[in-house]
């Protein structure tokens, strides 16, 4: 079997960004993800098309492969008062690199970095924390199967599923 639509796929692997590993998932614990239904990058899936179980890959993608590049228009000033609560910030929540769940005027969620904490505002940066990063991946196909009727409708569930960012998000320091 290789990898093709409406496959659940498990996987190892390194992501490193600048000499940097920033996530790393063993055999005895892989990601698993449908393949084509948008869980990890379009080029992510396009290197991997095809490989077979054992298969194992090395491939970098670019900026506008993977994240995109920063935008200037991503990191904007707001107010220190749409974070107030019961007219107070809460300790520690504006600090630097703090990553802020947050909330648009169309209700889409969206996480922001505060950049700088100043007297009367926030400076905080929407960009994707990879965004502007070269993305080296180096990993193994650990299994490949059949996607069920109910995973393709409902997803795949459990601790090692594929989030929609590709599950590079959390705990990530994103590029200098």
């Amino acid at each position: 079997m290789t990898i093709s639509e409406e496959k659940v796929v498990s996987l190892s692997y390194t992501l490193v960004v600048d000499g940097d590993v920033i996530e790393s998932v063993k055999e005895e614990k892989p990601m698993a993800f449908i393949y084509g239904q948008g869980y990890l990058l379009p080029a992510f899936e396009e290197k991997i098309q095809g490989k077979k179980i054992g298969d194992e890959f090395t491939f970098i993608l670019s900026p506008k492969d993977g994240y995109g590049e920063v935008d200037p228009n991503a990191i904007v000033e707001l107010s220190k008062d749409i974070f107030r609560v019961n007219g107070k910030v809460e300790d520690g929540l504006l600090v630097k690199d703090k990553v802020i769940p947050m909330q648009d005027s169309h209700g889409n969620q969206l996480s922001g970095i505060v950049e700088e904490v100043l007297e009367d505002t926030v400076k905080m940066n929407f960009n994707h924390p990879l965004a502007g990063c070269e993305l080296n991946f180096s990993g193994k196909v650990v299994d490949i199967r059949q996607a069920t009727d109910k995973e393709l409708i409902e997803g795949l569930y459990g601790e090692r599923a594929a989030s929609s960012c590709g599950g590079s998000c959390n705990g990530c320091s994103g590029c200098s």
